[in-house]
């Protein structure tokens, strides 16, 4: 595999665990799908009963990064349960739980959480079961030990991903993706993605091997601005890859996220000649007829500092391809988002940060602080 990014320019032989939790991607994947698949009877037991009842409300929640994991799959399990599901972050269950939970609605909190000991993540929890009559919690976290993690009673089924998924880095990667795909098999059906985990593996680590270069070279034009624009599913992933490059630079480098078709309605202001756009291509033909309208717009008004688009099709002159022409939009999640990664990574060591602990200052935190929980 190219070193070309994932080593760090100060000091090739310094621990970096940002590098090795983006690298590590790959296996972790197939290790949460053979988990999956060792505990299918259990998982199945919990989740087939509730999907059963046609009024169950379905809610994704977390904090921050573990929040854009709803956002992401939301839309699209709503499509394949033919139901609602919402994503809603625990951040705002807990400072306005009047405006989120219903008490007569019958309710499963799927709760995701890296270490699951985030007050939000705990206090959302706690509310769902004191309003709402019958709740019921599907807990995905990476950290056994953790406050979430160590929730049990009749109403709960816990998941925990393997060890190596417990990033220790600030900036979560391999938990983001160990988490959605975990939650994306769980709804689809444990057995349907058995047959497509190693194909996103496979994909995953296409992706590592060969953008690093073009993502290194990137990092060199010391953008001040970048934009990721996504639609669908995309969207989400848009304002995960958006966070990813804010915290591990800093806040140096300011970022933004929109869909393709929302761009235009005012945030396409935020282009300079100093900023980089990034546009996820779907690979569903109505929406990709979207992308690539907006991708061309901005080519062709050669204002921004450069345009990049990542596909998973080889005809269409992206920069960047995850080379998985046939492959749904959910299983684009995972490819898609490591040049974002890389991307973000490469960023924090040309501003001569720390990637592991970008914040010096100490202000933000692996694991917020500082949250006070208020009764209603």
């Amino acid at each position: 595999m190219p070193d070309v990014l994932l080593q760090a320019p100060s000091d090739p032989a310094e621990q970096c665990w940002t590098r090795t939790e983006i690298q590590q991607q790959p296996e972790t994947l197939r290790q949460t799908q053979a988990l999956l698949s060792a505990q299918r009877g259990d998982i199945e037991a919990f989740v087939a009963p509730l999907l059963a009842r046609p009024d169950l409300r379905i809610v994704l929640t977390g904090a921050g990064t573990s929040a854009f994991i709803g956002e992401c799959l939301a839309p699209w399990l709503s499509r394949v349960l033919a139901r609602s599901v919402e994503a809603i972050a625990t951040t705002d269950i807990v400072s306005a739980p009047d405006l989120h939970l219903r008490r007569s609605e019958p309710t499963l909190l799927v709760s995701f959480g890296r270490s699951g000991s985030s007050p939000e993540s705990v206090a959302a929890a706690d509310l769902v079961d004191a309003r709402v009559d019958a709740a019921y919690h599907l807990i995905v976290t990476c950290n056994a030990d953790g406050e979430l993690g160590q929730r049990r009673g009749d109403n709960i089924h816990v998941l925990v991903l393997p060890e190596a998924t417990h990033d220790r880095a600030f900036a979560m990667t391999s938990s983001f993706s160990a988490m959605m795909f975990a939650a994306l098999s769980i709804f689809e059906g444990i057995g349907a993605l058995e047959g497509r985990a190693d194909a996103i593996a496979d994909a995953v680590q296409r992706m590592l091997t060969q953008v690093s270069p073009f993502v290194a070279d990137l990092a060199e034009k010391k953008f001040d601005r970048v934009v990721y624009l996504g639609s669908g599913v995309f969207k989400g992933l848009a304002r995960e890859a958006a966070l990813k490059l804010m915290e591990l630079s800093d806040g140096a480098v300011a970022t933004a996220f929109d869909t393709p078709l929302g761009f235009r309605h005012g945030p396409k202001t935020f282009i300079t000649e100093r900023t980089l756009a990034v546009v996820f291509l779907s690979n569903d033909p109505l929406t990709r007829r979207y992308d690539l309208d907006l991708l061309e717009e901005l080519r062709r008004d050669g204002r921004s500092g450069a345009v990049v688009a990542i596909s998973a099709q080889q005809d269409d002159g992206a920069e960047i391809c995850a080379d998985m022409p046939g492959a749904c939009d959910a299983d684009l999640l995972f490819p898609y988002i490591v040049p974002a990664q890389l991307f973000g990574l490469q960023v924090s060591f040309s501003l001569g940060l720390t990637p592991d602990q970008p914040n010096a200052s100490g202000t933000v935190n692996r694991v917020v602080q500082g949250v006070r929980i208020h009764s209603a």
